[in-house]
């Protein structure tokens, strides 16, 4: 065998013999999805998650699982659940809405990515916006200032209100910072106001009660639970009293609310799935900040809109971003 023949050899048998190395090295990523919505299979968000991933490299089947975990709309069904997530050992766990990461026990070392509507830092889950500390990290819809923008545009749709009902979830971290952010832009705009929190449906009716015996013009509804879980309820209000509801995610205004301005939530679902593949590279949570939506989007249901009467101002149409007819 010639020297040239020898290297040809030894740099086949080299080749070989690194086969079964790659192989076991490149294991397949397996991440836990955890929600405390009902579970179906055409959830826009889970969906986003999904497609970003995959554009980031990660396809199912191949070099990805993805478990799902739905409470089923109930917090007490997630509570139990979270132990098992834990005991799977996925190798990340997107947890989606303050409920859901707040159930996940601070002794839980395993990497975490979240989305939460609050405020990160007030509600403890990392230790700040740019250094989050631990194993938490990912993207919080909270913003103060969307509320006074809220106003403005309800003060524009509705020209002739005078009273403002807020409607929250008091255990929502930052609530009242929130709260006394809008209070003074409702005063700038001349506009009464009250606060209506509620932590049930039961206290919900409640206060949809107060809010009719008070006469409000309308309703600016926080980016809590309470809201988004009832938004049917709120509609169902709307019709009833002709009181409506504006808010934050677009999911409000497509359940038959009149108005929402917030954050483009699919697009943000989708950005989730960066945090998790830097985390599956090699990078610490604690080394991620935790980002803010950077688009919003304005969304008018027309549908709505003409049941109460209401026509929609030429200025306010021109930039809606979506309208629902």
């Amino acid at each position: 065998m010639d020297r040239r023949t020898a290297c040809l050899t030894l740099a086949a048998v080299s080749s070989l013999a690194a086969i079964p190395v790659r192989a076991q090295s490149a294991r397949i990523a397996r991440i836990a999805w955890v929600s405390v919505d009902r579970a179906y299979p055409d959830s826009p968000y889970f969906a986003s998650f999904r497609s970003g991933m995959q554009a980031l490299g990660w396809v199912e089947g191949r070099n990805l699982v993805i478990d799902t975990w739905w409470g089923e709309g109930s917090v007490e069904r997630l509570k139990k659940l979270v132990p098992e997530v834990v005991a799977s050992r996925p190798d990340v766990i997107v947890a989606t809405g303050g409920p859901t990461v707040t159930l996940i026990d601070s002794s839980v070392q395993l990497p975490i990515v979240f989305t939460y509507s609050a405020d990160v830092v007030v509600g403890k889950v990392v230790e700040s916006w740019a250094r989050p500390g631990g194993n938490r990290t990912g993207i919080s819809f909270f913003s103060l200032e969307l509320g006074p923008k809220r106003l403005e545009l309800m003060k524009e749709l509705l020209p002739g209100i005078k009273r403002v009902a807020f409607v929250g979830w008091p255990p929502h971290a930052g609530e009242l910072i929130e709260l006394q952010t809008v209070k003074t832009a409702a005063e700038k705009l001349g506009l009464e106001h009250r606060y209506y929190g509620a932590e049930s449906v039961a206290e919900l009716d409640k206060a949809f009660e107060s809010i009719a015996r008070w006469k409000a013009d309308a309703i600016h509804g926080f980016a809590g639970r309470i809201v988004v879980a009832n938004a049917e309820r709120f509609a169902a209000f709307a019709e009833r009293s002709r009181i409506p509801t504006v808010s934050s995610w677009a999911v409000v205004a497509e359940k038959g609310n009149l108005m929402t301005y917030g954050p483009v939530l699919r697009e943000s679902f989708a950005r989730l799935a960066s945090f998790v593949d830097r985390i599956l590279k090699g990078t610490k949570p604690a080394d991620i900040p935790v980002e803010r939506p950077t688009r919003f989007e304005l969304v008018i249901n027309m549908k709505a809109a003409k049941a109460l009467g209401i026509v929609i101002p030429q200025s306010v149409l021109l930039r809606a971003d979506r309208l629902i007819e």
